[in-house]
């Protein structure tokens, strides 16, 4: 069933949907941006995270997709959305996965430049202007934050989650001919164009290697920045397990052999 809605809004000043990006009085290009936020049972983070979002220094709408929380969220998100009009939030009427809740925001995204942001805190909305800059110059068509390209600060935690990480990223290299570091990073950012013409299926964490296959196969110029990382525990939330690696690992292939 279709999403509906709560709130429409951006954070002022926007560019109208049907404008591109702007040059400034000083020459530099000034790009709006949707974020676009997937959030499942995050009634301990939400307020926070939203106002961080709402804080970063980029002229941006943000677009909430709540995946049919259970613990609370949802009512929250309701309330925000009455608040705040530049907050506008999406509900999926049953539980689909995050890349599901993916699709349903980069849908309904009108900026320049489209950024995931997860709803945990573990990734900092304040690196929203490194992360657009390659493609505000004009470089890239997509950006990938690292966790792994050094020069920021991250929390110290699971071993075996970043070798894990490197040998998913080091396969996914493999078959489409990419050097990234970090091919499972929540950070991306996306010119609207690209990621709305990318014909994405995967529901929940095999979006990661689905959607950098789509991106190697359209020839897109993609960099990577290096981005601070406060990763959490289980015990506070993590939500990925081992499961959703073996998937991972099986997406890898199908979207790059198979697709």
């Amino acid at each position: 069933m279709a999403p509906y809605f709560f709130g429409a809004g951006i954070a002022k000043p926007f560019i109208p949907a049907h404008s591109s990006a702007m040059l400034t009085g000083c020459g530099q290009v000034r790009m709006t941006v949707s974020v676009v936020m997937p959030v499942y049972n995050e009634k301990n983070y939400i307020d926070e995270i939203i106002r961080r979002t709402l804080a970063a220094p980029v002229e941006k709408e943000l677009i909430i997709v709540d995946d049919f929380s259970t613990d609370g969220t949802r009512a929250r998100l309701e309330e925000i959305a009455r608040a705040h009009p530049a907050v506008r939030v999406l509900f999926h009427e049953r539980n689909r996965g995050k890349g599901a809740a993916l699709r349903t925001g980069f849908a309904a995204a009108t900026g320049d430049v489209v950024i995931i942001q997860d709803a945990d805190l573990e990734y900092d909305p304040a690196e929203y202007p490194k992360l657009i800059a390659p493609i505000a110059a004009g470089r890239a068509d997509v950006v990938y934050g690292s966790r792994f390209a050094g020069g920021e600060s991250h929390r110290v935690l699971y071993f075996w989650h970043s070798v894990g990480n490197k040998f998913l990223t080091l396969l996914s290299n493999m078959l489409t001919d990419l050097n990234l570091t970090d091919m499972e990073t929540c950070y991306k950012a996306f010119r609207r164009e690209v990621i709305q013409s990318l014909q994405l299926t995967e529901d929940r964490f095999g979006f990661e290697p689905e959607v950098t296959a789509r991106i190697a196969a359209l020839k897109c110029r993609v960099y990577e920045v290096g981005i601070s990382y406060s990763g959490r525990t289980y015990e506070e939330g993590k939500k990925i397990g081992w499961k959703d690696g073996v998937r991972t690992l099986w997406c890898i292939f199908k979207h790059n052999l198979f697709a």
